[in-house]
């Protein structure tokens, strides 16, 4: 039997006031490095985009600080941004992806910047930078795209990269591959995205920017339209603050003022029968997009995985579990893996077990 190769990978993963970095052999970290960025650093720069020749070289002083051999490395993988809507799998960087992510194409993120720095290291090294399963993977139905109101398509928008991860987790403990598994997959953590995960395909999942779907720690998901709009145009709120309602001030922090699930199971802890209310209430509206997404499947569902940072929790868990246990067995991975999950993208394709991407892929 051949030796597999091993292959060495970096990959980056910005955040809005940090860079997550990890190096790779294969499927082990031998590496990782969370880089704070003061408020002062970020604010010294007058686009988000301007920030990656600055990101890059922390990176790399951090490497040489670790006396890591950056020759060494066989590709470089980034997280990827705000794109134009693509089908999931590990994609090539390219001009055109770069000319998007630098223009905001689809809006302007810290993590626009993965594909750029990963470009920018790989380019000098002369090997391959990739992304994997952008938050802007599309594979919907065309059914799961109408909305109700023609000039509003439903979006795909969700936990592309961990989603995808933990299914594929999921069917390795399932003994069949990806592909061939219908899985529904609930990401819980400041937003929460439930996806039906048709034979490798995510055919229908809730926008978990600012679309619908359960109210989560931070995002108000799905609320009565025709009473939104009243609000919306009552007078008392510009289009900011109503945004914020929805998305940074909604859910849990509409209602408890918190978006942190370890106070409120504090609060619950100590007799808050308002938190746990709103608790239950969030964990009743996870179960209900499950049920959803099963009936999308028609009810032939291998497994419910359950994922996330709120995946921690028991009492949650358990509070979805008793709605949903007649559908499918439930498997609950706990927190997310970004590093290991864009480095096993990127490893998939070295390895030959996946053909990379040409961005942008017609959807």
């Amino acid at each position: 039997m051949l030796q597999q190769k091993n292959f060495r990978i970096l990959v980056i993963n910005p955040g809005s006031t940090s860079t997550k970095m990890g190096v790779f052999d294969n499927r082990q970290c031998i590496f990782e490095k969370t880089i704070r960025h003061s408020s002062d650093e970020i604010n010294s720069f007058p686009n988000l985009i301007d920030q990656y020749d600055f990101r890059k070289q922390m990176i790399l002083e951090h490497l040489d600080y670790e006396g890591i051999n950056i020759s060494r490395l066989d590709a470089v993988c980034g997280r990827g941004g705000l794109l134009r809507p693509i089908k999931g799998g590990t994609y090539t960087v390219n001009n055109q992806m770069l000319k998007d992510l630098k223009e905001g194409y689809n809006g302007k993120h810290a993590s626009n910047l993965g594909g750029i720095i990963a470009h920018e290291i790989a380019s000098g090294l002369n090997i391959p930078a990739f992304i994997v399963d952008p938050v802007v993977v599309d594979e919907l139905e065309h059914l799961a795209r109408y909305s109700g109101v023609p000039e509003i398509p439903r979006k795909s928008i969700f936990h592309a990269l961990n989603q995808k991860a933990v299914a594929r987790k999921a069917a390795v403990d399932l003994n069949k591959r990806y592909e061939e598994t219908n899985l529904v997959v609930t990401h819980m953590g400041g937003g929460i995205t439930v996806g039906a995960h048709k034979k490798g395909r995510v055919v229908d999942v809730n926008n978990g920017l600012h679309g619908d779907g359960p109210f989560s720690p931070e995002r108000a998901g799905t609320v009565p339209a025709g009473d939104l709009i009243s609000l919306s145009f009552s007078g008392e709120y510009f289009i900011d603050e109503m945004m914020k309602k929805i998305v940074g001030h909604g859910g849990l922090m509409g209602y408890l003022k918190t978006n942190d699930a370890r106070e409120v199971e504090k609060r619950i802890k100590h007799g808050d029968k308002e938190a746990e209310e709103v608790y239950e209430a969030m964990a009743y509206q996870v179960a209900k997009e499950i049920g959803s997404a099963s009936v999308v499947l028609e009810g032939k569902v291998d497994a419910i995985v359950l994922t996330g940072g709120l995946a921690y929790d028991d009492s949650f868990v358990d509070m979805i579990k008793k709605r949903v246990k007649w559908i499918a067995d439930i498997w609950t991975y706990p927190g997310e893996d970004e590093l290991l999950a864009l480095a096993e993208g990127t490893l998939r394709v070295l390895n030959g077990e996946e053909t990379p991407k040409t961005y942008p892929q017609s959807i």
